[in-house]
């Protein structure tokens, strides 16, 4: 005897073992629309520019004294052998926020631990810092939005902030630390971490990492230039690797929303996380708490001389170096 066929009202009931089940692709993710770090960019120029009109060259020192007095006027920069960056004076710096340990540790002036990030030395630093935002931070930006790049962006350049405050030593002549480079340096860091805990979606994962870890070690290396604040650099990309873990972390490769699988079928789905990218978010924040913990409890747990009388201070400058390619 012949087998039995199945049916036409078996097959349409789905009744045929063979069939393959289907397989549902979610919409690729719509990147979001970067206007934060454009701000941030607007507002670092405009801290310029109120830099440069209160320190007002001309006034203070003469306007033959200062460069390009008969085009910019009070907006001229400070003389060659003060400022070689063509910018306004370390006082000023000092004045409007600049990191200077000792108003810190014994003023406890702790704002200047987020005003610093904010002012720059010169024409040259914030265009090299600036540029260097614009090419990493819209980026990333389009693809984690603007509360993840804000909160990655003030963090590390806090934690930057306070490596240089606690590397700096108290001496008689203060030194005047300013500029994004820790923020931007945890940008680099960032993109470190994500590249590591969303190792999954990731198709030329060892270009990538090759590529990330030869822009972040050229960046490095302008640190060691004299003037340069490397400690700043160093604490900005290592605060920066460890925020990644715990805010640039996206499902792994397959996971599909439940939202995207019609009614009536039941696939079973990937988790929309790896064990493993839990386990570095929490460790991770860990570190990052007992980190920044520490280091509050570092510079303000001291007591520190208070020196009535100082000379004036000299800065040094958080400054990139190469900056990844869009």
């Amino acid at each position: 005897m012949g087998k039995t066929l199945p049916s036409p009202t078996d097959v349409e009931r789905g009744h045929n073992k063979d069939r393959s089940p289907p397989y549902f692709c979610p919409p690729p993710p719509q990147p979001w629309f970067p206007w934060l770090v454009p701000l941030i960019f607007l507002v670092n120029f405009v801290m310029f520019g109120y830099a440069m009109y209160v320190n007002d060259c001309p006034d203070t020192r003469g306007a033959d004294q200062c460069l390009f007095s008969e085009y910019l006027g009070r907006f001229s920069f400070e003389p060659f052998n003060v400022n070689k960056l063509f910018g306004p004076s370390s006082t000023t710096l000092q004045d409007l926020g600049g990191l200077e340990k000792k108003l810190v540790v014994n003023d406890k002036e702790g704002w200047r631990l987020l005003t610093c990030m904010w002012l720059h030395a010169g024409v040259i630093h914030i265009l090299a810092n600036m540029l260097s935002l614009l090419f990493i931070g819209i980026r990333l930006e389009k693809e984690f939005g603007f509360l993840s790049i804000g909160l990655l962006y003030v963090l590390a350049g806090l934690g930057g902030s306070m490596a240089s405050c606690l590397h700096t030593k108290l001496t008689d002549r203060p030194t005047i630390s300013v500029g994004a480079s820790g923020a931007l340096f945890g940008l680099l860091g960032a993109m470190l971490s994500e590249l590591i805990t969303n190792w999954t979606i990731y198709a030329s994962k060892c270009a990538a990492l090759l590529t990330l870890v030869l822009v972040i070690a050229l960046n490095l290396s302008i640190g060691f230039i004299p003037g340069v604040d490397n400690s700043a650099h160093i604490g900005g990309f290592i605060s920066g690797f460890f925020l990644g873990f715990v805010l640039l972390m996206r499902p792994q490769y397959g996971y599909v929303n439940r939202k995207y699988i019609p009614s009536g079928y039941h696939v079973k789905s990937k988790p929309r996380h790896k064990c493993y990218q839990y386990v570095l978010l929490v460790v991770a924040l860990i570190i990052l708490i007992l980190g920044y913990a520490y280091g509050f409890a570092k510079i303000f747990g001291g007591s520190g001389s208070r020196t009535e009388s100082l000379p004036p201070p000299k800065f040094e400058i958080q400054r990139p170096g190469e900056s990844l390619p869009p």
